[in-house]
């Protein structure tokens, strides 16, 4: 404490405090503005901490081990991108040296994947619904069962989204049943003028018991096109990329190619989850449809860059190359015998010194095949360790069940493995 004959030590000044957070790899003006937030707030020891808060802040690649495949908050679909920093042919025809349509290309090996006439691309799902409902149903009805009229993740309401497109909502039949009978009065009433009925993937909402909806196919038998919200991006039912049948926790997930053949005019997806591909929405079928969501002012607003667009091609053609198991993460992921996760947790186990090999269940997410599980295998640790490993130098997300840790080896790359041995390595020294 400072006295008369002993006068308070002057702060440093913010230029020296700065160059010591250098070695934090931040920028040097993030680093000035560190140090003058610790200088202000009287206290210069807390810039290393303030610099680290800071840093953890930011975009940094982590291991998965929640057993969530598909995690919103970690990005969903892990993806692998390899680009090389060149000028790309996005609108350029390189036969004819013309100004090209930028989703000539991608849509075109899209509409081939989904058996589809015509395909196209936009940032996201939410905005492949946003710009179909205004190119195809502005200012007239769009009847949707009450059973599907729901808000998922991000507070993505139907409704809202309806309203912000220019269409108008028709609630038809009851939360819990809707007959087709429920979608004809309501097109039957010409004051409502509906353009489109609309099917929507309940996400993570579901109803059971007395329940009651309708099929894309018996939409298709009405007199407006039907159009559907498949959400989670499953391409094809019959997964012809795997080596086996499709797997049982796909049962009863809709599937473009399925829904196209049933008779919906176009199909909405997210690109980022069971198609294992970037952030993106996908828009698939008749190409007279496609072409009018392709020409409506919104389509510049939603369209995506040359880096979406290539990750999206390298996904598509790993599909048509039967390749996606290898190629595609997810797939990869999704496929993995439980033997041979069991295999890797104890092989992590041993080499770690701690935790135990434990069954688990893994979840596709993001609103994937709600409800299910696929099985799995985890190293549990007792207690709650979550905030520890996530200060590891690649930082690990796992999950805390029953007061216990558990790190699940499904969602985990095989090459994070000695990741997790590290970390596992160091919690051990200090619990």
């Amino acid at each position: 404490m400072a006295t008369a004959d002993m006068p308070a030590a002057r702060p440093p000044s913010v230029d020296a405090l700065a160059r010591t957070l250098a070695s934090t790899g931040l920028p040097q003006p993030i680093c000035v503005e560190i140090a003058r937030q610790a200088i202000s707030a009287g206290a210069p020891e807390s810039a290393a901490e303030r610099a680290q808060i800071f840093k953890r802040g930011l975009l940094t690649p982590v291991v998965n081990a929640t057993g969530v495949l598909l995690h919103t908050n970690l990005g969903r679909a892990p993806i692998s991108l390899d680009i090389a920093p060149r000028a790309v042919n996005v609108e350029l025809d390189l036969t004819t040296g013309e100004r090209s349509d930028r989703h000539r290309a991608v849509g075109g090996l899209l509409a081939r994947l989904c058996n589809a006439e015509a395909a196209m691309v936009v940032n996201n799902n939410a905005a492949a619904v946003l710009l179909v409902l205004a190119a195809l149903a502005f200012d007239r009805g769009v009847a949707v069962s009450r059973g599907e009229s729901v808000e998922i993740g991000g507070a993505f309401r139907v409704p809202d989204v309806m309203e912000q497109s220019g269409a108008t909502l028709i609630d038809v039949g009851t939360t819990n049943r809707t007959r087709l009978s429920d979608y004809a009065k309501a097109i039957a009433r010409v004051s409502n003028d509906v353009g489109l009925t609309m099917k929507v993937h309940p996400s993570n909402f579901r109803v059971e018991g007395f329940v009651e909806s309708t099929s894309i196919a018996e939409l298709a038998t009405l007199d407006v096109p039907v159009v559907a919200d498949i959400g989670s991006g499953l391409v094809d039912a019959n997964c012809p990329w795997l080596a086996g049948p499709p797997p049982a926790w796909l049962a009863g997930e809709p599937a473009a190619k399925q829904s196209l053949e049933e008779g919906a005019a176009l199909v909405m997806f997210s690109g980022d989850k069971l198609f294992g591909g970037p952030q993106a929405g996908i828009i698939a079928g008749r190409a007279q449809h496609v072409d009018r969501c392709r020409r409506h002012p919104l389509a510049r607003a939603l369209r995506p860059g040359s880096v979406i667009l290539q990750a999206l091609q390298d996904t598509a053609t790993a599909y048509l190359e039967r390749t996606a198991v290898t190629r595609i993460p997810f797939w990869r992921m999704a496929s993995m015998p439980a033997t041979a996760l069991q295999h890797r947790a104890r092989r992590i186990t041993s080499a770690a010194g701690c935790g135990v090999v434990e069954r688990s269940e893994s979840v596709p997410g993001a609103g994937s095949a709600p409800g299910v599980t696929i099985p799995s295998f985890a190293v549990a640790l007792a207690g709650d360790h979550l905030s520890r490993l996530r200060e590891h130098d690649t930082p690990i997300i796992g999950r805390v069940r029953d007061g216990r840790t558990y790190l699940d080896l499904r969602s985990v790359d095989p090459n994070d493995d000695d990741t997790l041995v590290e970390a596992l390595i160091a919690l051990a020294r200090v619990i």
